[in-house]
């Protein structure tokens, strides 16, 4: 068989029936752009947060986010109720590690720059190894130990503890808010791996997102009112690039490489996230990049990269396909 990308794109099969496969060079291009998606997405959110409310934004996020799902599940066949087995776990995920850290970062961006909260909630990693050894008995190996406080280092830089901004009320409740999104991401991160799955992550976000929606917006009423602000065009296009393309492509491209990569390989690559976050914010809104923040930056990517290295999970080939179990979650929590 011949056509456009074969060898490069598609790896060459040796029978015409065999289902064709993603060449390594096709999966990692997938990675590097879900890298650049999901970071350049600060920026975008704090421009929409400009015009709409911050419990609102969540709420038409998790919307727009889970209509793109749906229909992507419909074209693709994917699309399946989840057995019974699955539903504690999708309330889980939807109420906390959606709704809830939708609703703390988008408060947390009207109060501290896009550039420190990408890196304050990619945090969850390291929150996530204490949390595991408490409620699934993971060995605090030395190793664990040392990344945790490279990392816990990290953050004392990042917040600038000896400045004076301590003062500032901003700086404390956002700071504050974004930790407890990393928090919520952690906890949930642990909830999911001591749980075997009967359908995979395509097939669970769509109903993961609908349930998110009701909080949220029940929320977005009581503390905000109705909503109110004009539909431009610049602010449809804003909420179709975080729901279609953040929420759905991106999404679709990480599940696709963590079937075929080392997850400790994806998860390194995603660790870029914050530093195009950081980058992309300093560019679009004239945010500095002062010397803790990139310094601290550094400590917790390091700290990340220490448990990654450590506490490798297994090649995805050779997981259990009939289980189903969700891949590390690391490389794929919103926003």
């Amino acid at each position: 068989m011949s056509g456009p990308g074969r060898g490069v794109f598609w790896d060459v099969r040796d029978r015409p029936d065999a289902p064709r496969q993603l060449t390594r060079l096709a999966l990692y291009v997938l990675l590097g752009s879900a890298v650049l998606i999901l970071g350049s997405n600060w920026p975008v959110m704090v421009t929409a947060l400009k015009t709409v409310t911050p419990i609102w934004h969540a709420t038409i996020r998790i919307a727009g986010a889970a209509v793109a799902v749906l229909v992507m599940g419909s074209l693709t066949g994917n699309l399946v109720v989840p057995p019974k087995r699955d539903v504690p776990l999708i309330l889980s995920t939807a109420i906390v590690r959606l709704a809830g850290v939708m609703v703390l970062v988008f408060i947390a961006l009207t109060l501290v720059p896009a550039g420190r909260a990408s890196v304050l909630v990619w945090t969850s990693a390291l929150w996530t190894v204490p949390i595991a050894a408490v409620f699934l008995g993971d060995t605090m190996t030395k190793q664990k130990w040392v990344g945790l406080l490279i990392g816990l280092v990290g953050v004392v830089v990042i917040s600038e503890l000896w400045n004076n901004n301590w003062n500032d009320r901003d700086v404390v409740v956002g700071t504050a808010l974004l930790l407890a999104a990393a928090l919520c991401n952690a906890s949930t991160s642990v909830h999911i791996r001591q749980h075997q799955w009967s359908i995979d992550p395509l097939q669970a976000m769509p109903w993961q997102l609908l349930v998110a929606i009701v909080p949220v917006a029940t929320l977005a009423l009581i503390v905000e009112g109705l909503p109110d602000f004009d539909w431009t065009w610049q602010l449809v296009a804003n909420f179709a690039y975080q729901s279609i393309v953040v929420s759905g492509v991106a999404f679709w491209a990480q599940m696709i490489v963590l079937r075929r990569l080392s997850p400790v390989s994806v998860n390194l690559t995603m660790m870029g996230v914050p530093v195009v976050g950081v980058i992309s914010s300093a560019i679009v809104l004239d945010e500095g990049i002062s010397a803790p923040l990139a310094i601290g930056m550094v400590l917790v990517l390091t700290g990340v990269a220490v448990n990654l290295l450590w506490d490798p999970a297994p090649h995805p080939s050779k997981q259990n396909a009939a289980n189903m179990s969700v891949p590390n979650q690391t490389a794929s929590k919103l926003p």
